[in-house]
Order: C-alpha cells, then structure tokens, then sequence
C-alpha cells in the first residue's frame, strides 16, 4: 500500500512485471534500460532464488534479513541488483520468519518472492513483509511493502495581467464631469503649469486612476459559472465532506452517504441552471438582458 504526499519536482511512477518483459536475464536489462533513471521503478516478481541472510559485501543493495542460504538464482538476483543499482526490499525488514517466507509446500520454507526499488527510493519504504495465510498463487503468499510516494502535483502558472484604468467609463457623464473637474484642480494646483507632454500625460494618468479606478489584474474565469447559487455552493461542499469522510473510513455507509451528495449536486446544478435561463429569457427584450446574452456568448467562442 502507499500513501502520497505533494513534492514540487516532476516525479514518475512505473510498476514493471517482470513476467512480460520475458524470464531471460536479457529481456529484463532490455526493460529496464529502456526506463529513464529519473523514473521511480518498483519491481514484484518470483525470481525463483534465494538471497539468503546476511549481506557482507553486498550492503548497498540488500539489508541482513533474508532466509536460509543463498544458491545460484540469489545470487542472479544480487548481481541484477548491482547492476541496475537497486535494493531488495524484502531484506531490509526485522520481521519474524513467517513474515519473511514467501513460498511454503509441505515442510519446504522459501523466500523466492522479492520487491526491488531504486536505492534512491529506498527511503520511502517503510515496512515490507508476508500476508500470513494469503495466496496469490500457487503455494506463493502475499508480499507488500509500505512506501509514501512523493508525487508532483500539477500548478497552474499565473498570468500577470496589467492593470488598467477604466477609461471606458467616461462614457457615463457623470464619471466624465468629475474627471474634468478633478483635472483641472490637479493642473490648477501646480505651481508652474508642465511644458512637457510626459508631465502633463502622468498627471491626466493618475487623475484617471483616482476618479475612475483600475482594473484588478486579475485572469478572467472561462468557467460558465453565471448560474451559480448558494444551494449548489453547499450542495458541493457537503458532497466535499463526505467525499473526505469516505477516503478515511470506507465503510458502506460511508459510500451511501457520498454517492447520494453526488446525486444532490447534479440535481442542484441542473435546478439552477434551467433557473438562470428561465429568468435570462424572460429579460431578453431589455436591454440588461441583452448583455448577459452577449456575455455568455463570449464564454462560449
């Protein structure tokens, strides 16, 4: 099982099964050189060998806790360790030798089934062992690891956008008489009227913001939200709650409770959406309607 955490570099994640990339040693090295060594690399396989306990001379990529003694095939998987510069994960763990055996016949007691990650990898693992009394195939029981996953979580890049002065409201008179006034006082003020265009273009600048404001730099939303309401807004956040409660108790109920919030806000949304439209075509012989016609329009294109 793994638990995720954000990190800001690009970080990858790649399962091989070892069984379709073919059972030579060839085909194997072919896989993984064919991955990038900036991709995290996890592999799960019965490599039929054992590695045996102990490490010495083969501490960077196996820790002391194996079982028995290593024969030909560990020694396979060792080498394949070094030269892929990875560490098998099953070794590092002081369990009990139930949690270490991986294949059980009759009296026969191995560990042929390993998990293999990049040594750089190694310290997200936190625990690896056995399911007691859990088969996925054959006379094989379950191997798991525990690993927190470090994962990149996409950001949005912001957009600076410039600031600028609402000049297109001296179209109202009212804004264009109060910045004719404010303009001369700004100019009257001065002790010596400007010679140069520059001096006299910041003065009508910095009237223009103070009269009639400056936008707020903000990026315009492309979403269609123009129908939105507080209905939905609670709809969605209970539903977010319950989605929340669900991730970290995943009990029936629990699902119940979710997939009916999910229901609610598509009803929610579909009542305010025919609401905003009844009410948008109900205004449109005026001249307020026409606008919001106009402005879904430009969402739109």
């Amino acid at each position: 099982m793994a638990k995720t955490k954000e990190q800001s570099k690009d970080t990858r994640n790649k399962i091989v099964d070892l069984h379709q990339a073919g059972k030579t040693e060839s085909a194997i090295d072919e896989v993984m050189e064919s991955i990038p060594t900036g991709e995290r690399v996890v592999i799960g396989a019965d490599f039929n060998g054992h590695v045996g306990e102990g490490n010495t001379g083969d501490e960077e990529v196996m820790g002391k806790f194996g079982v028995k003694e290593r024969n030909l095939e560990g020694q396979m998987v060792v080498d394949f360790a070094k030269r892929m510069d990875m560490a098998v994960v099953n070794t590092y763990f002081q369990e009990r030798e139930e949690h270490r055996v991986t294949y059980k016949s009759g009296g026969r007691r191995r560990q042929v089934d390993y998990i293999l990650c990049r040594r750089g990898n190694l310290k997200e693992i936190s625990d690896c062992k056995v399911v007691v009394r859990e088969s996925v195939a054959r006379q094989h029981r379950i191997v798991v690891c525990r690993m927190t996953l470090l994962v990149c979580k996409m950001k949005r890049s912001k957009i600076e956008i410039e600031k600028k002065t609402k000049w297109w409201k001296l179209k109202k008179e009212e804004c264009c008489e109060e910045f004719r006034q404010k303009l001369r006082q700004a100019l009257a003020g001065q002790v010596v009227l400007p010679d140069d265009w520059e001096t006299t273009a910041e003065v009508i600048r910095e009237t223009g913001r103070k009269v009639l404001g400056v936008s707020s730099g903000r990026r315009k939303e492309d979403k269609e939200n123009w129908w939105w309401n507080e209905e939905v807004q609670d709809s969605i956040q209970r539903k977010r709650l319950a989605k929340k409660k669900w991730d970290m108790d995943r009990t029936e109920e629990n699902r119940q409770e979710y997939k009916e919030l999910q229901l609610r806000v598509k009803r929610e949304v579909s009542k305010a959406k025919q609401k905003a439209y009844d009410e948008l075509y109900t205004r449109l012989d005026t001249r307020e309607g026409e606008k919001d016609l106009y402005r879904l329009a430009r969402q739109r294109d």
